[in-house]
């Protein structure tokens, strides 16, 4: 495990160093998480749901028209009510 050191600001910011930055991606603007439990501080990269779901799906096949995307989507809609009762 590399340990990194670095000031805190008056203003109570840190810079994480370059190396961390860069090896998960961290850009100006980005957001992170900060976990506190017991004596421990861990600072993750918040990623966007559009970043954390890109890729999650097959690619389709073929092209689809945008009313057969909307048919698809309103029959899994359909769906979901059916499953969850309401």
């Amino acid at each position: 495990m590399k340990v990194f050191e670095s000031s805190v600001s008056p203003k109570g910011q840190i810079t994480l160093p370059l190396e961390v930055r860069r090896r998960w991606g961290i850009k100006a603007k980005d957001r992170v998480a900060i976990h506190v439990e017991g004596e421990r501080v861990t600072i993750m990269p918040v990623r966007s749901p559009v970043d954390e779901s890109y890729g999650v799906l097959p690619q389709l096949s073929r092209r689809i028209s945008v009313e057969e995307m909307t048919e698809i989507a309103a029959e899994e809609h359909a769906q979901d009510i059916i499953r969850d009762g309401r």
